[in-house]
């Protein structure tokens, strides 16, 4: 194991990209491979602890109350149905105009509570809007992983945060990588999903492109059930889909 996390950031400029899906199911992967995982939800949607069937008290201690300063990361952290795998819940009442003007607050945070002793993997839910949440996450990554739906908007929001991604990478986070691009809700079948991935292929290059997520009801039965996919049905096609991207991502970081 590492002997610092490494940190996976799960981003999209839009909405709708199955990018909690995606960490979550992640998060369950990384866990049953005997790794210590902590999955940070910054996504004001807050669903992140709804796919792992947590349960959240009123009041209790958010990501965002970390980086308001009002709480420490520590005080933060909940434990979850599956060993070795620990959430941060993000607050569903944040706004958006409350974040400090400091993109350095979460890598304090990390450094402050010495996750690095406790965790050999560290997951980021981001959330789509361009403002401090967005760059605080990258501020702080060694990959970033980008899901997307193939469709011309989602395309055009991979072309977006790219933007973002490589000014991120240029003036404030150095070791920022690229992990892959990962489509999702996926039919071969359909030449419109050829096209966009064809697309996505030509401009990062097809060693960036991960093999792909079909469309499966069961994964939205696992998200209301609170269960990663591997456990609530792990003959589905999406939970073979999800072990084949994770293997790809396995073997992307041993390469580094």
């Amino acid at each position: 194991m590492p002997s610092t996390p490494n940190i996976i950031v799960v981003t999209n400029r839009k909405g709708g990209t199955g990018k909690t899906t995606t960490a979550v199911n992640l998060a369950a992967e990384f866990t049953a491979s005997g790794e210590r995982v902590l999955l940070i939800d910054l996504d004001t949607q807050s669903h992140c602890a709804l796919g792992l069937g947590v349960r959240l008290d009123a009041g209790r201690s958010t990501a965002h109350g970390v980086l308001q300063g009002r709480v420490g990361l520590g005080e933060a952290v909940l434990k979850t149905g599956w060993e070795g795998l620990d959430l941060v819940p993000a607050d569903p009442d944040f706004q958006h105009g409350m974040m400090p003007n400091d993109d350095r607050v979460l890598a304090r945070a990390l450094e402050e509570s010495a996750m690095a002793e406790r965790y050999d993997r560290i997951l980021i839910d981001s959330p789509p809007s361009l403002d401090g949440l967005l760059f605080n996450a990258l501020a702080v990554a060694h990959w970033a992983l980008i899901p997307f739906v193939p469709h011309p908007l989602a395309g055009e929001g991979v072309r977006q945060l790219a933007r973002v991604f490589f000014r991120v990478a240029m003036n404030s986070n150095a070791d920022l990588r690229l992990l892959g691009l990962l489509p999702v809700m996926l039919d071969p079948r359909i030449g419109q999903h050829r096209k966009v991935c064809d697309q996505v292929t030509a401009q990062f290059g097809r060693d960036r492109l991960l093999g792909g997520i079909r469309n499966d009801i069961k994964l939205a039965e696992s998200f209301a059930a609170g269960r990663p996919i591997r456990d609530y049905a792990p003959r589905s096609r999406a939970n073979q889909d999800y072990q084949a991207a994770f293997a790809a991502i396995r073997s992307r970081l041993a390469a580094g």
